[in-house]
């Protein structure tokens, strides 16, 4: 009872009813990555008429975190790579990399310098810069 009411009112924990009743009635599995996450297309690789490409998406297994897609399988649903990794022996380039969580919003994010979040105080202004006001 939890999954059906977490997927009828959250978009953001894996997939919702609508995307569940697309994905079967439209959808062809391709592959699932070492995370869980499935991947589809139109079946047979129909092209879609208002695209004029095929469409290919993901079903999150957790939250849906773009970097939790590994290299391969981004660029084959970017339309990067013709094949998907299921598909082949695909082993990723020693340059490429998994991606690093998005921590916007959480204790963890990015606070620069002189950011007023940064628990740091705020460096002193250097004289090199005078304020506007109106009608100056």
């Amino acid at each position: 009872m939890k999954e059906f009411f977490t997927q009828f009112f959250t978009w953001w924990n894996g997939q919702t009813l609508n995307t569940r009743f697309h994905t079967w009635r439209h959808g062809e599995l391709i592959g699932e990555d070492e995370f869980g996450n499935r991947y589809y297309r139109t079946k047979g690789g129909a092209r879609d008429p208002a695209l004029g490409y095929e469409r290919r998406w993901v079903i999150y297994n957790g939250l849906a975190e773009l970097s939790r897609v590994p290299p391969g399988w981004r660029g084959w649903l970017a339309h990067t790579y013709a094949t998907a990794p299921s598909q082949e022996d695909y082993a990723p380039r020693e340059w490429q990399k998994l991606g690093a969580e998005n921590h916007t919003g959480t204790a963890q994010a990015y606070r620069p310098q002189g950011s007023i979040l940064t628990p740091e105080e705020r460096p002193k202004a250097t004289g090199d810069y005078a304020a506007w006001s109106p009608g100056d």
